[in-house]
């Protein structure tokens, strides 16, 4: 067995030691989630299972002799935040202050490269963005986890056509994904993911897919945020419409209305968008291999407008025929 492997089913286990010990400490400690009004569950749920990934790559920086230690630190610092958040609801003020160092130690690890300094302010920006994003679209049982190990299991496979990090990164966040899923890809999820979940796997993503576009040089890339993406601009420009506080809780997602309105299971939707995250991957791919600049540039703004035509469609025929119901009764 390889050296490479034997980590894996090792880290595996501990994860697996690790989650079952939050399980039992977080229902002790009454570490729960209560469902409400803007809710997607029914049932009290354990939050903050997502504790496992930033432990993941905790566990990998110490095992390799912390590699990216300024990006590690970050992980942290946000990791931490978010699970006192989770606990008790801390201010919007010290969770965005310290979103901002953690991004900032991020983008220091980063510009290792020698980077710009005109793209570091963009950088910072698309940061925050896919964080709160990512903090956004974790509403429902097994969609953080499954659109993560999509992504994932693609970076991996874009690690054999050029080295833009150590792969056993993104190995050791595979693993702690996968152990998750377990717990929540599921009708009646064990626990929920939680701020520490969602905001750390979103900054644990940020990192290889920044290495991957500035290795190649290429931007495509960024669509491997594409599906997440569509669907957090979109609900953002619809609350906006309807003149919402967009910083509020909600249930306007999409996947929320397939999911409540629409009365779709919870992996089902989680599966769709994994299979649309997919099949926009192996685009990327096919069009990375073998078209041109002009193609990419083409090909990043078809998928786009077809993918926001697509949420739009289906977002307000769920929308109009909720309001015909209620018109009939």
């Amino acid at each position: 067995m390889s050296e490479l492997l034997i980590e894996n089913l090792l880290l595996l286990l501990v994860l697996c030691l690790v989650a079952a010990a939050y399980l039992r400490m977080a229902d002790k400690l009454n570490i729960i989630d209560k469902p409400n009004q803007r809710s997607s569950h029914t049932r009290i749920t354990v939050r903050g299972g997502g504790v496992i990934f930033p432990v993941s790559l905790l566990l990998y920086s110490v095992i390799h002799g912390f590699p990216y230690l300024f990006f590690i630190a970050g992980l942290t610092l946000i990791a931490v935040i978010s699970f006192a958040d989770d606990l008790k609801h801390q201010s919007r003020k010290l969770r965005l202050a310290v979103h901002f160092a953690a991004v900032s130690l991020l983008l220091f690890q980063v510009n290792e490269m020698s980077l710009p300094y005109w793209l570091l302010p963009i950088l910072f920006v698309l940061s925050i963005g896919v964080i709160n994003a990512y903090n956004f679209m974790d509403g429902i049982n097994g969609i953080t986890s499954g659109y993560a190990i999509i992504m994932l299991l693609t970076l991996i496979f874009l690690h054999q056509e050029v080295s833009f990090i150590d792969v056993q990164y993104l190995y050791a966040l595979l693993t702690g994904a996968l152990v998750f899923a377990y717990m929540n890809f599921r009708k009646k999820a064990l626990c929920f993911v939680g701020d520490v979940g969602s905001v750390s796997m979103a900054f644990s993503l940020i990192f290889p897919v920044m290495l991957l576009i500035f290795t190649t040089g290429n931007p495509l890339f960024i669509l491997l945020f594409g599906v997440y993406g569509v669907d957090t601009v979109l609900t953002i420009v619809h609350r906006l419409m309807k003149r919402e506080n967009i910083f509020e809780a909600h249930r306007q997602h999409l996947f929320q209305y397939l999911a409540n309105e629409a009365q779709w299971p919870h992996v089902a939707v989680s599966a769709l968008y994994m299979s649309i995250q997919l099949l926009l991957n192996a685009g990327i791919y096919f069009v990375w291999k073998n078209g041109d600049a002009t193609t990419q540039c083409w090909f990043a703004i078809t998928s786009m407008l077809l993918l926001g035509a697509v949420h739009t469609l289906v977002k307000f025929s769920i929308i109009r025929r909720q309001k015909m119901l209620l018109k009939g009764q």
